[in-house]
């Protein structure tokens, strides 16, 4: 369930309404946690502070992350993640009953801001996402390498046969040899120009519809992965299963899917009154990789951690808080 087919940073459930979202509801953090390399002086003392996520694992294990780093410099923290989807999560920060979440460039860009077209360099839609989201009252921090966005997975037994690295790849093969490339997508992804149409026009490729296999999201990895059931699937690139199950990814060099960059985003009325914000959370943003949220990813996904456990366990290891 996305708001939009490119959603893949974070528009993954319905377009709930605020006033229906749980806001009320939510628990105080009560970690022991004392500062590592972050929070020393406990810049956050006495402050109180709601945290908040949308409801998928990789969103909820950042939010934690955001939580546990204010508690750990001193703060009060409310945990108000797990809402039901974007806009809800959104729409808190906006309106001041949240402080801080993680979210996606790619989302605010396309499904906040309403604009069709991504900007094909990250660093530049980030800054353009920046400058337009101030006006709303929302401040994002600088942009991890995270980025959650669409990808085409493929078992390593069959990329050993193909040796696909990139889309213009599967392009040539599906020219050269049109009935090798058979892929499984969700419903959605399959009939909409940002999805399966618009990636062909943009590669040039055209695949048979005999060849296009419609399924739920869950099960296209496990097709995947049998090697012998689809080439290739529609993934999402830091997606736990694409590590556990051992299949490849590859690259879209013609940058048609937009980038779903993961950065922190804050109230800006309390950004303003506690600065000292940024320097707690940027330092976490720039350990954050692609790489790191597929391990993060699969110890939820896979191995069935709660994300709480996973994001205290990662930000102890990289030394930015300790437990008391």
């Amino acid at each position: 369930m996305r708001t939009t087919l490119a959603a893949a940073g974070g528009a993954l459930a319905l377009l709930a309404v605020v006033s229906g979202c749980g806001l009320k509801s939510g628990s105080p953090m009560v970690d022991d946690v004392v500062p590592g390399s972050l929070g020393k002086g406990l810049p956050l003392k006495g402050v109180s502070l709601t945290v908040t996520s949308k409801n998928f694992s990789e969103n909820i294990i950042l939010g934690q992350m955001v939580g546990l780093v204010f508690k750990a410099a001193g703060a009060e923290v409310l945990d108000r993640t797990n809402l039901p989807g974007s806009i809800s999560a959104r729409e808190a920060i906006v309106k001041g009953d949240a402080d801080a979440m993680y979210d996606y460039t790619g989302t605010a860009w396309i499904t906040y801001l309403g604009h069709s077209k991504p900007i094909v360099d990250p660093q530049t839609q980030w800054r353009a996402v920046h400058d337009a989201d101030l006006k709303n009252g929302v401040t994002w921090l600088p942009q991890s390498t995270l980025n959650n966005t669409y990808s085409l997975g493929i078992s390593q037994a069959n990329n050993a046969k193909y040796h696909l690295k990139t889309l213009s790849d599967v392009a040539a093969l599906a020219k050269k040899v049109p009935s090798a490339v058979t892929i499984c997508v969700e419903n959605e992804f399959a009939s909409r120009e940002d999805g399966l149409p618009g990636m062909e026009k943009a590669y040039g490729m055209k695949i048979p519809a005999a060849n296009i296999k419609k399924m739920d999201a869950g099960i296209i990895y496990t097709q995947v992965s049998k090697s012998n059931s689809c080439l290739l699937g529609e993934v999402f690139t830091t997606d736990g299963r694409i590590q556990a199950m051992n299949l490849a990814t590859v690259q879209d060099d013609r940058h048609f899917f937009p980038n779903y960059n993961a950065a922190p985003v804050l109230h800006s009325a309390t950004y303003a009154k506690y600065p000292s914000m940024a320097g707690l959370l940027n330092p976490v943003s720039a350990k954050l990789t692609t790489q790191v949220a597929r391990q993060l990813n699969a110890e939820v996904d896979v191995d069935g951690r709660d994300p709480h456990d996973v994001a205290l366990g990662w930000l102890v290891r990289e030394g930015f808080i300790k437990k008391g």
